[in-house]
């Protein structure tokens, strides 16, 4: 199968460099441009992976990767700038590389990308396809800016009085990390109405405006098509009306969480709580907590292990006690989520002296600066994987605000 490679730098000594390291087919494409070639060129990159030279052009290779958040992109620095790689983590970048990269680590990033790459090219096709045989329009698209578009899009409903329906729609954690990537807005747009507006909000994650239609109705629509996804979506409804955007968005998560919250509630209902097998009951119990909380335990190892410099994120469960460890040089942190029965679940926070510093002088100093233990406690029913998320990054946050602390001190 025939990839392209698209090189973007201002520095022709990079593409030298770069091309010997990319063990390139004979039927592979590759196209060398400069930065201020790309917007010519534009058509070439949402097709192909690209390998860009940020040196010196560290703003325009996030304003490129803000333009494409969904081509791969692998960025080249000469130096390890963990600032700068933030930047571009956020904006979309797929992988970064430097001098200091080997080229087996070079090659091991390509292959993620290439496959990547290989599901946005089935996408293309799939939509072409879609296209020709009318069963979408072609002006049917998935915008990313959600925001503003849902604000010129009220504002058009409101002064009409039009009748109209916001939907957000989303897999649970466990039914995410199972789903293809993009298979959510295929179905949709492959089973919506020519007006209606899908934007996407987050990773698999989105909004769906219907038009001349009521939350009744819009439900009849979303059955239709929902049996169709591989693995349970869910989706939550509310009627635009005169009310703000932020106001639309929160009540319609608020009853998409409310949907996926239902089904949890159900499982845990019907296979844990109106048994009489207590082995059996806390064996199923003990499975519906590492079904939350594992795959978001993932979720922010993924996200952070890459962009907290010098700092190492680890997981793991022991004595039915799920734990969450970050490590740096100072100080090392713990998330902890255990349940002693069926009515609680304890989440644990505590902060503590890295174990290799021996030093008494560093344990006073640095103990003085790092935050107190905490607990905060759930009701089963009330606790899932967006209430855990929110608790990890304002653990993370506070993580954080105790290095700055620990590194404003003279050691």
């Amino acid at each position: 199968m025939q990839d392209r490679l698209v090189l973007i730098s201002d520095d022709a000594d990079f593409f030298e460099y770069i091309i010997p390291k990319l063990s390139l087919r004979k039927t592979d494409e590759i196209f060398r441009f400069r930065f201020e070639q790309v917007p010519e060129k534009a058509h070439l990159l949402t097709s192909s992976i690209l390998i860009i030279n940020s040196e010196g052009n560290q703003n325009k290779t996030i304003e490129l990767l803000e333009i494409l958040p969904e081509t791969p992109s692998l960025v080249f620095g000469y130096n390890d700038d963990s600032e700068f790689k933030i930047k571009a983590y956020k904006a979309g970048m797929f992988a970064y590389f430097s001098m200091l990269t080997s080229d087996i680590e070079l090659k091991a990033s390509l292959i993620p990308a290439l496959k990547q790459l290989s599901i946005l090219k089935q996408r293309s096709m799939y939509r072409e396809l879609l296209i020709g045989n009318k069963i979408i329009e072609e002006t049917n698209e998935v915008f990313l800016n959600s925001n503003n578009v849902l604000d010129i899009e009220l504002k058009r409903i409101q002064e009409t009085s039009s009748d109209a329906v916001l939907m957000a729609i989303a897999p649970n954690e466990k039914s995410k990390f199972a789903i293809q990537t993009n298979q959510i807005e295929t179905i949709i747009l492959n089973n919506i109405r020519k007006n209606d507006i899908l934007l996407k909000f987050a990773a698999s994650k989105y909004f769906l405006l219907l038009y001349d239609t009521n939350v009744d109705k819009a439900q009849k629509i979303w059955e239709k098509f929902n049996n169709k996804f591989s693995v349970p979506i869910y989706a939550g409804f509310a009627f635009v009306g005169n009310k703000s955007r932020q106001q639309l968005v929160n009540e319609v998560l608020n009853k998409l969480h409310e949907n996926i919250n239902r089904n949890q509630d159900s499982v845990l209902s019907n296979s844990i709580l109106n048994g009489n097998n207590f082995k059996f009951n806390r064996q199923e119990f003990k499975k519906h907590l590492d079904q939350i909380i594992l795959p978001v335990f993932y979720q922010i190892q993924q996200i952070y292990n890459e962009k907290l410099y010098g700092v190492k994120i680890e997981q793991y469960s022991r004595n039915n006690e799920n734990t969450l460890k970050i490590i740096s040089k100072y100080i090392e942190g713990y998330l902890k989520i255990a349940s002693p029965g069926f009515s609680v679940i304890n989440i644990d926070i505590s902060y503590t002296l890295n174990e290799n510093l021996k030093h008494k002088n560093f344990d006073s100093k640095i103990l003085s600066v790092i935050s107190d233990a905490k607990r905060i406690t759930f009701s089963p029913h009330d606790f899932d994987s967006f209430a855990l998320y929110d608790i990890l990054e304002c653990f993370i946050e506070d993580y954080k605000k105790c290095m700055n602390s620990v590194e404003g001190i003279d050691l």
